[in-house]
């Protein structure tokens, strides 16, 4: 009977130590709350605090509102995704670099799409009918040409033209003056322009 009173007298001592580790444990899970990503009020807070200096910083960037709408609603929505794992405080940052990786992506796609245009255009050039058509026919007038050649000033127009050896070179290989390597060359030269035009 004596131990029961004991225990009741010492009760309010408990139940108040009780409370206070209650009240810690409630105020620990209200910060965790406030600063739970995936809560909707905590989410709509961040992008209040955030939207305006991360629209800033991409229009900076892009030079495009629209565009830079686009970037920084495709990051508030990765944030979301990842709601889980991001740290409350360290959401700024991840806004940032996941926003500044999207605008490089489109950047890197806007280059390939650029090359692709390029390629196919010059392709597209190269296969046509017409193309060919010419380049043949250009070919066969220099082929003509070179062989219609006095064979001395075809001999200087190969090695310099088609194995891109200079004057010098040439006059060496050839056993003459650089002199008449220039000279052989421009006559070459001459005969060739009036055959196809410049070369």
């Amino acid at each position: 009977m004596y131990k029961t009173f004991k225990i009741y007298f010492t009760l309010p001592k408990n139940i108040f130590i009780f409370c206070i580790a209650l009240l810690s444990i409630l105020k620990s899970i209200m910060i965790k709350n406030l600063q739970n990503i995936c809560n909707d009020i905590v989410f709509e807070k961040l992008f209040h605090k955030y939207a305006k200096d991360l629209r800033r910083f991409l229009f900076f960037k892009t030079k495009d509102i629209d565009l830079a709408e686009d970037i920084l609603q495709d990051a508030f929505i990765k944030l979301w995704d990842n709601c889980d794992t991001v740290n409350y405080d360290k959401s700024k940052s991840f806004l940032f670099t996941v926003a500044n990786n999207l605008f490089l992506n489109i950047k890197k796609h806007e280059k390939v799409v650029v090359q692709h245009q390029k390629t196919t255009t010059k392709l597209s050039n190269q296969e046509s009918p017409e193309f060919i058509m010419l380049e043949k026919e250009f070919l066969a007038k220099i082929e003509k040409a070179i062989s219609d050649l006095p064979e001395r000033q075809k001999e200087v127009f190969l090695l310099s033209r088609i194995e891109k050896k200079k004057y010098r070179e040439i006059a060496e290989i050839l056993g003459i003056s650089v002199k008449a390597v220039e000279k052989r060359m421009h006559l070459a030269l001459l005969k060739m322009k009036e055959k196809i035009g410049n070369i």
